[in-house]
């Protein structure tokens, strides 16, 4: 009996300290998800993207490198043609980015 209940404590600790480490994992998260003010795709840094949530630095260069190669973002929604972004990730980000203005092209 008492080998049980030394058992199931043992257990329950183990429960907790999963769930209070997780905790901060979440905690985490959520400060990262909450970048200062919206994020500017046509403008925006690597590092600055990788602050987004969702966003890591090699995504992050994905991200700058289709800004590059298509002339600027005209709306949020082009994020969804870059590999790794699809409607569900989008929907994180969007509240969070602006395409701001596109950068001029230098026919202009």
């Amino acid at each position: 009996m008492r080998k049980s209940l030394r058992f199931a404590a043992a257990a329950l600790a183990l429960a907790v300290a999963v769930l209070a480490s997780s905790g901060i994992a979440f905690a985490a998260d959520a400060a990262k998800a909450a970048p200062a003010g919206k994020v500017n795709l046509n403008t925006a840094t690597v590092e600055q993207l990788a602050s987004l949530p969702g966003v890591g630095p090699s995504l992050a260069a994905r991200i700058v490198e289709y800004r590059t190669k298509s002339g600027g973002f005209k709306a949020a929604n082009e994020l969804m043609n870059i590999k790794g972004i699809g409607e569900k990730n989008f929907g994180k980000l969007e509240p969070h980015v602006t395409a701001g203005d596109a950068p001029k092209s230098a026919s202009r």
